[in-house]
């Protein structure tokens, strides 16, 4: 994932409102991204992601180092999640994010559906981690920060997450 402009972060944490607002253009879809896999609803989690941002302009002076903003926000995601009740009542998503497949789309709708029903048999914890680094497009050590766990325990809930979806998916050559 590409960050968002230090300097936009410096100056929405002392109130410009343009630069919070190229924030979460920035961001608005990655957040989204990874509540929805919390939660499992897509309504639910527009409405949370509406809730991290406002929480975020509240709270964006208390941020120490900008250079962190991208895990302090997705850790805000998190904690918005479980306020919302909804973190171990989720559902199946949609794992193409926020577009249905159409005939230009170059996977396979059926692919996507079998990855998606194994991910949602992976424990959570391992599947937080995976959507965190393999979708959202964290390092492990910006993973690490955001929902609060050593860099090592990310990398190795990655690890046996992905290791645990290849052999859901029948796909054992690909280890």
């Amino acid at each position: 994932m590409d960050a968002p402009d230090v300097a936009d972060v410096v100056a929405a944490a002392s109130g410009d409102v343009a630069s919070f607002e190229r924030l979460v253009r920035k961001m608005q879809g990655p957040v989204w991204r990874y509540v929805v896999h919390l939660v499992g609803d897509r309504a639910l989690a527009e409405d949370i992601s509406q809730e991290v941002f406002l929480r975020a302009y509240r709270k964006l002076h208390t941020l120490e180092n900008p250079d962190r903003f991208v895990p302090w926000l997705l850790a805000t995601a998190r904690n918005a999640a479980y306020d919302a009740g909804r973190y171990k009542k989720r559902r199946p998503v949609e794992l193409l994010g926020d577009r249905q497949p159409d005939a230009s789309d170059s996977r396979d709708p059926h692919i996507a559906i079998e990855v998606r029903d194994a991910l949602e048999r992976i424990d959570e914890t391992l599947r937080e981690s995976l959507v965190l680094v393999a979708m959202i497009g964290l390092t492990y050590q910006e993973a690490a920060e955001a929902i609060g766990v050593p860099e090592g325990t990310v990398k190795s809930r990655t690890f046996r997450a992905r290791r645990l979806l290849i052999e859901m998916l029948g796909a054992t050559d690909a280890l």
